[in-house]
């Protein structure tokens, strides 16, 4: 299964007997999953299976679906509301008497609110009902194109992935060989610090001395550090190639990289070491950018 971009965008249109309908639909990045539909007065018997199809087929984003549908061909039907007309007149008639002002015009009468009313002729169910079911057909046609449009981004992405795990394991690997991590070198620089801590009593107490070596020997030790980089990275292309929705947990391993590279840089007491971890958290920053665009 590949991986898929969260952000994409897909059109549908289509025809039913007398209606027209025309789907958009656009997703972003969200943290979960949420559809946000926006349908036509009296179309919201479709809200609930739009909504399950969408979450059968999308993990995560923020989604926006906009339904629109006409009625083509058929002829509205423009008649006056003789209540609200009358109730219009009768209230003009009242305030005559005390308002000195010109009549109304017809125009102006005909132009109040309610007056006049613009009706469709009535649809019978059996039309609305197929109408429903083409409107639910091209919502599930504009889904499977956005799903495509989110995995071709996403394709994208896995290889940009892809290239920053490279340059992680090879930062990685350049610790291994790093000089300041040779036995050699680090026996070195313990011997030094523990002169500079003689030098810096001379009563010593030698259980501290002991306690003080095991101390600067284990900050020396980046073994463990380097073996949970090589195992993140190992898990994060293990994900990748598995695909589906994997950005969660990519995010995660983000987490855990710096972390890592956090650490190494405090443990380091050699310049080549630091300027590795320095690289490295920039490398695990870069990823991170890309997973957060995941599903």
């Amino acid at each position: 299964m590949a991986i898929s971009s969260m952000t994409g965008f897909a059109r549908s249109h289509g025809t039913a007997g007398e209606y027209a309908f025309v789907w958009e639909i656009r997703s972003v990045n969200a943290k979960g999953f949420d559809l946000r539909l926006r349908l036509p007065s009296g179309w919201d018997a479709i809200e609930q299976p739009a909504r399950a199809k969408a979450a059968k087929v999308l993990a995560r984003g923020a989604i926006y679906a906009n339904l629109t549908v006409e009625r083509a061909g058929v002829q509205s039907i423009v008649r006056v509301n003789e209540e609200v007309l009358a109730a219009v007149l009768s209230t003009i008639d009242r305030i005559a008497g005390s308002v000195q002002a010109e009549r109304p015009r017809l125009d102006g009468i005909l132009a109040i609110k309610g007056v006049i009313e613009v009706i469709e002729p009535d649809e019978r169910e059996e039309d609305r009902r197929a109408a429903e079911s083409a409107v639910l057909a091209g919502f599930a046609a504009a889904l499977a194109d956005l799903v495509s449009a989110r995995r071709r981004e996403g394709a994208a992405l896995g290889h940009i992935i892809e290239q920053r795990l490279a340059d992680l394991a090879a930062l990685a690997a350049r610790a291994e060989q790093a000089p300041g991590r040779r036995p050699e070198a680090i026996r070195e620089r313990l011997a030094q610090q523990v002169t500079a801590l003689l030098d810096s009593s001379e009563r010593f107490d030698s259980d501290r001395l002991h306690q003080e070596a095991i101390l600067i020997a284990s900050k020396a030790d980046v073994r463990e550090e380097l073996d949970r980089l090589h195992a993140h990275v190992a898990q994060a292309r293990e994900l990748v190639a598995k695909g589906g929705a994997v950005g969660r947990r990519l995010d995660f391993l983000a987490q855990e990289l710096n972390r890592e590279a956090n650490t190494l840089c405090a443990k380091s007491n050699d310049l080549e070491l630091t300027n590795i971890g320095l690289e490295l958290k920039s490398v695990v920053e870069q990823f991170r950018e890309q997973v957060q665009n995941l599903e």
